[in-house]
């Protein structure tokens, strides 16, 4: 076995190690009965809220994919991205390791569709990007209209609260601009990537913020329905729980998300609602993701190879398409 396969199955055991170390710290102080009974206790129509914008996110998602393989060069069917992108993404979620999880699944599919392993990096780059972007530009809102509860786990003064949701805010701004000066290839090892058009930049602003709005309102449904807690103060929480969740790699953040927001919102993170979110963002989407690609395995067919006045043709109609 090899260094790098060494120390990449040293740093899952670690991230397992490190979320079960989470998990344990929220749920030791309760009974499975407890837990049982906080999550029968949340109305139905909180559940019906919070499966609504669960499905927002991942519709906004599939936006991802769809203009991302417009930067890429390929663009194909709605139907085809959105596949796609809701089958990579409810695996990934739950794997952590988005780039390799969910990169690996997109791979499957669109290779089978024509793109070859540079045309699919661009993809899955323009989707980490967008992912970033909004973050970023969500946090940056936050931090500005509720420093309070961001320093309770940032302890930040609140100037360096403002001057990070400047800064925060600033990424998105700078990102559109460079979109329009900057034209030249940016080099990454042997591949090239160049900005994105700024209506694609534009739409990565507008569409990854909403992707996390919309999920910090599934996990708001949940939280609301047996403390007090605002919407504001639950996106707070939940863009926090985001940026730890990043740095610690944890496989779909799992007893990251759920410590974060208990030590944010002490009096509202009930662990039903949070066992509740957990399992329609998460767990729910990856029943249907699983067998949905386990399908696509068997139906969709693999790759042909195409002649390289096919490949002319097939470059001239996206071209087009992109104009």
């Amino acid at each position: 076995m090899s260094i790098k396969r060494v120390l990449i199955n040293a740093a899952l055991v670690l991230c397992l190690m490190l979320a079960a170390y989470l998990l344990y710290r929220v749920f030791s102080r309760y009974t499975l009965s407890d837990v049982m009974e906080s999550i029968c206790a949340i109305p139905g129509t909180r559940i019906l809220g919070s499966l609504g914008f669960a499905a927002a996110s991942y519709l906004c998602l599939t936006g991802f994919d769809w203009m991302a393989l417009r930067y890429a060069g390929k663009p194909l069917s709605y139907r085809k991205a959105a596949l796609t992108s809701f089958t990579s993404l409810s695996i990934g979620h739950n794997l952590g390791f988005a780039a390799l999880s969910s990169g690996a699944v997109r791979y499957r599919f669109y290779s089978r569709w024509g793109l070859n392993a540079e045309e699919v990096a661009k993809v899955i780059l323009f989707c980490g990007a967008t992912v970033g972007i909004g973050l970023s530009t969500l946090a940056g809102i936050v931090l500005l209209i509720n420093p309070e509860d961001a320093a309770n786990l940032l302890k930040l003064s609140p100037a360096g609260l403002f001057a990070l949701g400047c800064v925060c805010l600033s990424l998105p701004a700078v990102y559109i601009v460079l979109s329009v000066v900057i034209r030249t290839p940016l080099h990454l090892w042997k591949w090239a990537f160049e900005m994105p058009r700024p209506k694609l930049a534009l739409g990565q602003v507008v569409i990854g913020t909403l992707n996390f709005i919309f999920v910090a309102a599934c996990l708001h449904q949940m939280l609301a329905a047996q403390g007090e807690t605002s919407y504001v103060q639950t996106a707070t929480a939940y863009v926090l729980a985001n940026i730890a969740v990043l740095i610690a790699h944890v496989p779909g953040g799992l007893g990251v998300i759920e410590a974060t927001v208990s030590y944010v919102l002490p009096g509202a993170a009930s662990i039903g609602a949070l066992v509740a979110f957990r399992a329609i963002y998460f767990l729910f989407p990856l029943l249907i993701g699983l067998p949905a690609f386990a399908i696509s395995e068997a139906v969709i067919p693999k790759r042909k190879q195409v002649s390289s006045e096919d490949r002319s043709q097939q470059s001239t109609h996206a071209q087009t398409q992109l104009l």
